[in-house]
């Protein structure tokens, strides 16, 4: 290598260096914002039960801001894996804060969604700006788009590995070169550190008990993430159902998160508590300890796909934990299994089966719950998410891999149209 071909190659390194500092630290910011900014809302909400009335009245201001000003924005999550598949349009810099202004008026009124695609879709526009400014091409202006994942992902959760994968995988893992997954691990302990400067803590879970594993666990294992995965295929179909049901009753796209927040308003007060609202995270956290209800995995599958549906925002992640982690803690009453891990196990494996990312979420376990439940955790989340279906919450993203093969030569048995 000549002179003019190193110094090209060291301010090639520096200049993206460079940008995964910047990229790391505006989206860590950002999505230390949104979490300090929803831990107030559920705050207020829960002392000012009345909040959940102006619901409907929240869901028309989201409903008129993005059909008069974020038609280009208003695909969300789905629009970054548009634009990796076929880069046209730099995303516009509003998304950022659409997002989060309207996922903090979903949860402040009640609303039952997450954060996961608030941070993502923050963090994607925040780093796709970069590829004006330093006039990238389209090859690099996919890896500005994994960069923009990973850090909102990893900074918003607190697990910079699974976020790191989370962008690789989600993004058809297999096409991707050298660079972007070294950038994309660099850019999600940026912002995780961000986030930790920010002194904006994230909640913690612990399995205490993990048992000896023999061939009556395995067994009880596969069955379990069997029952893991095909909830993960409910939880989807859910969302998708309610979206295009929304668009086939209400032409004119800001009363349906209107409509919605009155039918949301009225479920959530007869029902007579206020676990389904937002995150959910205490729930969550409950579950590892105590056995969950039985009806309450379904019951925040249908507020989350009412709420997303109608066109509120959020994310569709902690939803699943709370699935996941509920619907495990409830199956320890006929599973001879420890509540945590039922739980622990639950709330990686029904995000696997719905975002079709094993590997991430397999990591996401290990970083939340130790190292010693870890093959508990892989064969939850595998068979999941073999046995969830080609069709997971992200429309656009493309499944491909073993899943996509299996699913081709069972296609007869017509499993992915249940």
């Amino acid at each position: 290598m000549n002179l003019k071909n190193l110094k090209e190659a060291v301010f090639t390194l520096f200049k993206w260096i460079f940008i995964c500092i910047l990229i790391g630290i505006l989206s860590g910011s950002a999505s230390a914002l949104l979490l300090s900014s929803l831990e107030w809302a559920a705050q207020m909400r829960e002392l000012n039960p009345w909040l959940l009335w102006l619901l409907p009245i929240g869901g028309l201001i989201i409903g008129l801001v993005y059909h008069y000003y974020g038609q280009e924005v208003v695909k969300g999550n789905n629009l970054l894996l548009i634009e990796y598949a076929k880069p046209e349009k730099i995303i516009p810099l509003r998304m950022a804060p659409f997002i989060l202004v309207g996922t903090f008026i979903t949860h402040l009124f009640g609303g039952s969604a997450g954060r996961e695609g608030t941070a993502v879709q923050m963090g994607g526009a925040i780093a796709d700006q970069f590829t004006r400014l330093f006039q990238l091409d389209s090859s690099d202006r996919k890896t500005i788009i994994i960069l923009g994942i990973s850090a909102g992902f990893a900074s918003v959760f607190g697990t910079p590995l699974a976020g790191a994968l989370f962008a690789l995988e989600v993004l058809y893992f297999s096409k991707l070169s050298l660079k972007s997954i070294f950038l994309s691990f660099f850019v999600a302990f940026t912002a995780y550190f961000t986030v930790e400067i920010w002194s904006v803590k994230h909640t913690h879970y612990f399995i205490p008990i993990v048992p000896n594993f023999d061939s009556i666990v395995l067994l009880w294992t596969i069955i379990i993430s069997i029952i893991f995965g095909l909830t993960a295929m409910l939880f989807s179909r859910s969302t998708h159902y309610w979206g295009i049901l929304f668009k086939k009753s209400i032409a004119y796209p800001p009363f349906r998160p209107l409509a919605g927040g009155i039918i949301l308003a009225i479920a959530m007060y007869l029902i007579g508590t206020t676990k389904f609202m937002g995150l959910g995270v205490p729930v969550i956290v409950d579950a590892f300890t105590n056995p969950s209800n039985n009806s309450d995995f379904l019951l925040k599958i249908l507020f989350t796909g009412f709420t997303l549906g109608a066109g509120f925002k959020g994310g569709e992640v902690t939803p699943l934990f709370f699935v996941g982690a509920t619907l495990g803690s409830a199956l320890s009453l006929f599973v001879p299994l420890p509540i945590g891990l039922l739980a622990g196990m639950g709330f990686v494996a029904v995000f696997s089966g719905a975002t079709h990312t094993p590997f991430a979420c397999t990591v996401m376990g290990l970083e939340l719950f130790g190292f010693e439940s870890g093959l508990y955790i892989a064969l939850a989340c595998f068979i999941a998410y073999f046995a969830s279906g080609t069709k997971g919450i992200y429309q656009s993203q493309i499944v491909r891999g073993p899943k996509h093969r299996l699913y081709k030569k069972l296609k007869f048995i017509k499993l992915d149209n249940l």
